[in-house]
């Protein structure tokens, strides 16, 4: 396990991070904090013994072993431009559209890069994280979040960070369907509610790595049945190719 871990950009996902490796933890990491998103890490480091704020960015690098480098994409030549990482360091971009080389071009340095994907659930220690390329310090890092998915090359991915585009869409669909109810008449908490629990429910299914997903699917539908009805007549083969030519999209844009 990493014991001295770097967060450069403190938002959602470095929180998540955080609060993953330390929230009852026996031996948490010592994590040090870059000053971007200043409220968040001074929350952090009050409820944390082992995280620290650090006054810049380059205290981060010198402190840490394995530094996760989580600014938004146009603000990483401003963060990362004039930092020095030596090759003793290990650096994990998590940044959304932005490759291993174009990173390295940043920065002052040769340590190894590796990409990831962290969802926010890692905060829970139950998200499965693609990393490119395969890196042992790192892939034991998000393997104590809840498991490590690694990639051979950048092309591949892609594909994985795709996938994650479609996270909003599927909670606009629970509030579509909540939305509908309210129409109908039901009291808006009623139907949060019910849909929160339905759909809950069939995040437990997913658990079943017995079951294929077109089994689940299948295992939940009965012919002739609602179920099969609003799979046919709303999510039909028009459906499906839109989705499919938004992905392909995504993937021209992100490649």
């Amino acid at each position: 396990m990493v014991k001295r871990i770097g967060l450069i950009g403190v938002g959602e996902i470095g929180r998540a991070l955080v609060e993953g490796l330390c929230e009852g933890a026996a031996e948490a990491p010592s994590v040090f904090l870059s000053p971007r998103g200043a409220r968040t890490a001074a929350e952090l480091s009050r409820r944390y013994p082992t995280v620290r704020v650090c006054p810049d960015n380059q205290s981060v690098v010198d402190n840490a072993e394995l530094v996760v480098i989580a600014v938004r994409r146009g603000d990483r030549q401003e963060a990362l431009g004039s930092l020095r990482v030596g090759a003793d360091k290990v650096l994990v971009n998590v940044m959304a559209g932005v490759r291993n080389d174009e990173l390295r071009k940043t920065l002052v340095g040769d340590a190894p890069v590796v990409r990831a994907i962290p969802l926010p659930t890692v905060r829970e220690r139950r998200s499965v994280t693609v990393t490119c390329p395969a890196h042992p310090l790192v892939d034991a890092l998000f393997e104590e979040l809840g498991g490590v998915l690694p990639v051979a090359d950048e092309a591949d991915f892609d594909v994985f960070s795709a996938l994650t585009g479609t996270l909003t869409a599927h909670y606009s669909y629970l509030a579509t369907l909540t939305a509908w109810a309210g129409e109908q008449g039901i009291a808006g908490e009623e139907a949060e509610r019910y849909v929160r629990s339905l759909f809950q429910g069939v995040g437990r299914s997913l658990g079943d790595e017995a079951r294929t997903l077109e089994q689940l699917a299948a295992d939940h539908e009965t012919p002739g049945g609602s179920n099969e009805r609003i799979r046919t007549t709303w999510f039909g083969a028009a459906n499906k190719a839109a989705l499919r030519k938004a992905l392909d999209g995504l993937l021209h844009d992100l490649g």
